[in-house]
């Protein structure tokens, strides 16, 4: 497990963390403010979530990068997800840069596709890019890198010890009849990836969700939990409270958050089902009004170092984006954040290209 004074302080963290990324909210209001490290001939803004994330790699990251390469880092808070994407756009077009590299998540990445908004990486430049598993690297429709996998988290199926003796091996248990009014579930479409959870477990694959025939058949099936819910949660908190306390013992959250509250001596555990925990993640992405191509180039391909990836999982809690057998985590400091069953990979594209149809459907057949 990551080292318990940061962890401690992760807990809250992981919210406006996830929050930012899942959610993608409107909050322009949020300034991002930069905190220079230390001003040298070579600099790079290196925009990433705020609070104890930001804290972490100003400590944990940041300083060795400088050491090991001569480039200072300036680290700014991003505001969230969208209003971020907003930021960089808007100062884009006037040729400015708030950050030149970003930490952003996988719909912002495609938004930004949609207006060339990411310059793109040259691979030759990366060479510690093939350290990370393939659909870590976010291409362009023409092939170009658009970003590179940042890190990346687990949503899994967590439940009461106390209620549950017996761990679930499968997301099937969250239709159970047994099961009735015990689970709290993610409220939204586009943060509980319970549409694909729904197709990888009962209709072959996530691929069962690119038409919307496809999509209104899993929600028909996913409807059939409605039942079994308790709690439809936007605050973490509150269900990480009801799962703690056995008033809600069975439902969906954070990997890492749970087996943190686990090591706590919470009656609490996360399993990853047979059919794969839910993996989502964020990419570093280049601004294309940044003048600091190479300095950009050589902060992504550090970050792609397993070494680094091994740190981030230790002093962060996230799950690493490089391959599992060039880590030198433990066994149990890899099972504290990851897994090897292959994950469910969120329809990132159905969020971008579908929005409005599945915060529709979602309404009426499930959280209506």
């Amino acid at each position: 497990m990551r080292d318990i004074p940061n962890a401690k302080l992760g807990l809250k963290a992981k919210i406006s963390r996830r929050g930012v990324l899942g959610a993608g909210l409107a909050g322009a209001s949020m300034l991002a403010m930069p905190s220079v490290l230390r001003a040298q001939d070579k600099s790079l803004k290196v925009g990433v979530y705020g609070g104890f994330f930001k804290d972490s790699f100003d400590k944990n990251i940041f300083p060795d990068f400088t050491k090991a390469t001569g480039i200072a880092i300036e680290s700014v808070a991003e505001p969230t997800g969208e209003a971020w994407l907003v930021q960089l756009e808007q100062a884009a077009k006037a040729g400015a840069a708030p950050a030149d590299v970003s930490m952003m998540s996988q719909v912002a990445m495609l938004k930004g596709q949609t207006t060339k908004l990411w310059a793109p990486l040259d691979a030759a430049k990366l060479p510690n890019s093939k350290n990370l598993i393939d659909h870590f690297v976010n291409k362009y429709p023409d092939g170009k890198i658009a970003g590179i996998g940042a890190v990346s988290w687990y949503i899994t199926l967590v439940t009461n010890t106390q209620t549950y003796k017996e761990a679930p091996t499968s997301w099937a248990a969250l239709w159970d009849k047994a099961n009735a009014d015990k689970l709290g579930l993610l409220a939204l479409v586009s943060n509980s990836f319970l549409l694909e959870v729904t197709a990888k477990t009962f209709m072959g694959g996530t691929k069962a969700l690119d038409t919307d025939e496809g999509i209104l058949k899993a929600l028909e099936k996913l409807s059939e939990v409605k039942p079994n819910v308790r709690l439809w949660y936007r605050d973490e908190a509150q269900f990480e409270q009801a799962l703690k306390s056995g008033e809600i013992p069975m439902g969906q959250y954070y990997h890492d958050v749970t087996g943190l509250a686990a090591s706590q001596g919470s009656p609490v555990r996360s399993t990853f089902p047979k059919e794969g925990g839910i993996q989502d993640s964020g990419c570093w992405a280049l601004s294309r009004a940044s003048k600091k191509t190479e300095e950009a180039h050589t902060f992504i391909n550090y970050m792609c170092q397993p070494a680094i990836q091994a740190t981030l999982s230790r002093k962060v809690g996230t799950s690493p984006t490089v391959k599992r057998d060039l880590l030198d985590l433990t066994a149990a400091e890899f099972a504290s954040v990851s897994s090897d069953i292959e994950p469910i990979i969120p329809r990132y594209d159905l969020y971008q290209t579908k929005s409005d149809f599945l915060n529709q459907k979602w309404t009426e057949m499930i959280a209506g």
